[in-house]
């Protein structure tokens, strides 16, 4: 019996599912103009790039809980609380890589970068309605 491989040409990849465009901002933006930033287009994060464009860090959800306990929200910047050491992904890595990342790091919202320039983020709730997507299918296929 031949052993066949599966065709990997519909795996699923970053940029089919990532939030694009990236919400950006600068490191100096004041702190509080990002979280009216993020409550304004309901995101739960926003990336961090320099003069040129390139990512340079993350302000998440909770990094702006940390930053209301310590009072930084007032008078913080994008730079006082983003994480620096920002992991990302590619748009055309596989989807599960992506998932893997952020499952293996602890994080929900990971940017999609390109050429060091943030394209999109994929987040928690994008895995969230991808796997929904794929429930409603699974489960019409049961019911034929």
């Amino acid at each position: 019996m031949p052993i066949h491989k599966r065709d990997r040409s519909h795996t699923l990849k970053v940029r089919d599912v990532m939030s694009s465009p990236a919400l950006v901002t600068s490191t100096d933006t004041p702190l509080k103009d990002v979280v009216k930033l993020m409550w304004d287009e309901k995101v739960g994060s926003v990336l961090v790039v320099d003069e040129e464009g390139k990512l340079v860090g993350i302000v998440t959800e909770r990094d702006v809980v940390y930053a209301a306990s310590r009072a930084l929200i007032e008078k913080g910047r994008a730079s006082s609380v983003m994480a620096k050491n920002v992991i990302s992904v590619g748009p055309e890595e596989p989807l599960m890589e992506a998932v893997e990342k952020m499952r293996s790091h602890n994080i929900s919202h990971l940017p999609v970068v390109e050429g060091g320039r943030p394209v999109g983020v994929v987040s928690m709730r994008d895995l969230t309605g991808v796997a929904s997507s794929l429930l409603k299918v699974l489960l019409s296929i049961e019911e034929t």
